[in-house]
């Protein structure tokens, strides 16, 4: 039996090609999701993953969640916190529920999840966090103080969990993407697209799921065991520019 991996938000998008790619690798997935039922059972016809339902930025609703998983998959060894949304304004209009919804589902789901199943890796002698962060959590970008916020905020976890849990056989890394070719981005403006994103990414072009999907499958690995507290940065360069 291969271990058992969790991807939260894992029906669609990067969460999507991230579950494919530890299926491949022969890990035991569980998807979870938030509220796209439709998506979330063509995704389980599609793979053959199990999906489960629940809110991340619901503390009790992911302690429920977990249990659920852990009693038809198996004890949780590698958690990859991916369940993220945006709701973008400038700050001098951004609504409070705009910055707290973001907050709520991008970082406390961070603590939400993870405070899960750490007692359980700890008690196994291992474990893999992985948390999908952005490169806007690490350069900023206008108009989404809420999401760059909690995305620096996943970095500054990222480091803390690894360091208390490292002589536990735990390993704790973050993942920090550039622009990738999903959902996100289809209703950006063909000129938009080339002068405010492409022209600033070296490579010139968006990034696929599945590049971010091998890195995870990395970072899980048993054989990763000596990288920790890492932010792995896969961007095409823009992060230079």
């Amino acid at each position: 039996m291969g271990r058992v991996a969790l991807v939260t938000g894992g029906t669609r998008g990067i969460g999507e090609a991230i579950c494919i790619a530890l299926k491949e690798a022969g890990y035991n997935v569980a998807a979870s999701y938030a509220g796209n039922d439709q998506a979330a059972n063509e995704f389980k016809e599609r793979t053959g993953i199990p999906v489960f339902k629940w809110d991340v930025g619901d503390f009790t609703a992911c302690e429920q969640g977990v249990v659920e998983v852990e009693n038809q998959v198996g004890p949780i060894e590698i958690l990859v916190n991916n369940a993220g949304i945006t709701k973008d304004a400038p700050l001098h209009r951004m609504t409070h529920e705009q910055w707290s919804d973001v907050i709520r589902t991008n970082l406390d789901s961070m603590f939400n999840m993870t405070r899960q199943v750490i007692n359980g890796m700890r008690e196994r002698g291992f474990g893999r966090i992985i948390n999908i962060s952005s490169i806007n959590g690490q350069k900023g970008q206008a108009g989404i103080a809420n999401y760059c916020a909690a995305k620096a905020g996943d970095l500054g976890f990222t480091k803390t969990v690894a360091l208390e849990n490292a002589k536990k056989g735990i390993t704790c890394n973050a993942i920090a993407p550039g622009y990738v070719n999903t959902e996100l981005l289809a209703n950006v403006p063909e000129e938009v697209m080339q002068k405010a994103i492409l022209a600033h990414i070296p490579t010139g072009r968006l990034g696929e799921a599945d590049e971010v999907a091998r890195c995870v499958a990395f970072l899980a690995a048993d054989e990763a065991a000596w990288i920790t507290g890492s932010t792995l940065s896969i961007n095409g360069g823009q992060y230079m520019i």
